[in-house]
């Protein structure tokens, strides 16, 4: 068996970035941009007011002056003009500073009568005035790839820009495997369960930025494994996932049909728990991915391969999982000869990050899935710990 690390390289090593296509600026979100963006303009692309007050010149900035107010200036209605000694003009948040005015008197430390203002003796504390470029100026690049948030999204926009070159989405196929298996909302017989962990994988995948397909479960003969394989094909899945049947039971019959169909396997088994049936091939440019079919282990197996699989094939650099340290709320005995991944939760205290192991660590209980929201690793022999010892998580 191979550790955990080296099956992760030799899955990322399947994967090729995909194709780019151009999205519109409202649809980029999650996406992945493929391409750096440069600004086509300053921003601000003026020098603009940062309050409401009035635009004078400094040498006018002085406790009690008196000064005629001219005109006004407006956001989208900037005033032409000039300012000169002795003029004011009123300007509103945003607006474009008028030439000749290098100070923003807020308008809470004026008094105005008329036409005429008055200075108070908090008049020059801040000129107010966000100058040209100061946020960004044309030369700015926003930098790919890069996997795009509503804040990416705003500053792009600010550059100019409705349209951007994204990666295309990676189209993984999902195929649950097994006679005993019905899809939700059907009437089981006595000796069948429902799918459901390819319903969490369909999730993870569409968070990651992937297009997931859900295909036909497939039953356990050889004709029936050979015929979802050439569904996913034709389909043109970039990753291709079976989910059960990947151990060396009667009953397991992946390995075989992924022989069949021509998969160069580069892997079956890894020292891990859950998990230890993972294997991994490709045919091709497409990649395979055969996960355990108990549900914690293929979604476990899921956030530690298949997510930095989709990715690998968006273009991003930084694509496994990031681990963090948290301190230990509970004692755990010495760890085994397989890598464990344990459901655990996690709190962030005002100054440290404590974690908590669940007792119960069955691969099949999806309720304690459910109740997690980190993974926490024991590494092979790892020695037991003690109550406030340092451990390594993956928030999930």
């Amino acid at each position: 068996m191979i550790t955990v690390e080296q099956a992760q390289a030799l899955c990322l090593a399947l994967v090729q970035t995909g194709p780019t296509e151009t999205v519109a600026l409202a649809d980029a979100h999650g996406r992945t941009l493929a391409d750096p963006v440069q600004a086509k303009r300053d921003q601000p692309p003026f020098p603009a007011s940062a309050m409401d007050g009035y635009a004078i010149r400094s040498s006018d900035a002085k406790v009690s002056a008196t000064l005629t107010v001219i005109a006004e200036s407006a956001a989208g209605h900037g005033w032409g003009g000039t300012v000169k000694t002795g003029q004011a003009v009123r300007i509103f948040t945003g607006a474009p500073v008028p030439r000749g005015a290098e100070q923003v008197v807020i308008q809470e430390n004026v008094t105005r009568t008329d036409d005429t203002i008055s200075l108070g003796t908090d008049a020059m504390n801040n000129n107010n005035i966000r100058q040209q470029g100061a946020d960004f100026t044309k030369e700015f690049i926003f930098e790919a790839p890069r996997k795009l948030t509503p804040s990416d999204l705003a500053l792009i926009a600010a550059m100019n820009h409705a349209t951007l070159r994204v990666t295309r989405r990676p189209k993984v196929a999902l195929i649950s495997t097994g006679d005993e298996l019905l899809m939700p909302g059907g009437n089981p017989a006595p000796d069948q369960i429902i799918a459901s962990n390819v319903f969490a994988l369909r999730a993870m995948l569409r968070d990651a930025g992937a297009n997931p397909n859900i295909l036909p479960i497939a039953l356990d003969t050889p004709d029936a494994l050979d015929a979802i394989l050439q569904q996913a094909s034709d389909w043109g899945a970039d990753i291709i996932v079976t989910i059960g049947g990947a151990s060396v039971g009667d009953h397991d019959l992946v390995a075989p049909a992924l022989d069949r169909f021509g998969v160069t396997r580069s892997f079956h088994k890894i020292a891990m728990r859950p998990g230890k049936p993972l294997m991994a091939g490709a045919k091709g440019t497409t990649a395979f991915l055969g996960l355990p079919g108990n549900p914690v282990s293929a979604v476990v197996c899921g956030y530690l391969f298949l997510l930095p699989m989709v990715r690998r094939a968006l273009g991003q650099s930084d694509v496994l999982p990031r681990g963090v340290t948290a301190r230990l709320d509970a004692p755990l005995p010495a760890g085994g000869p397989r890598a464990h991944y344990m459901r655990a939760h996690y709190s962030e205290g005002e100054n440290t990050r404590t974690v908590t192991a669940f007792d119960k660590q069955d691969s099949s209980m999806l309720t304690v899935l459910a109740e997690a929201n980190c993974l926490l690793l024991r590494p092979i022999d790892h020695p037991a710990k003690a109550v406030d010892d340092p451990v390594t998580i993956y928030p999930i």
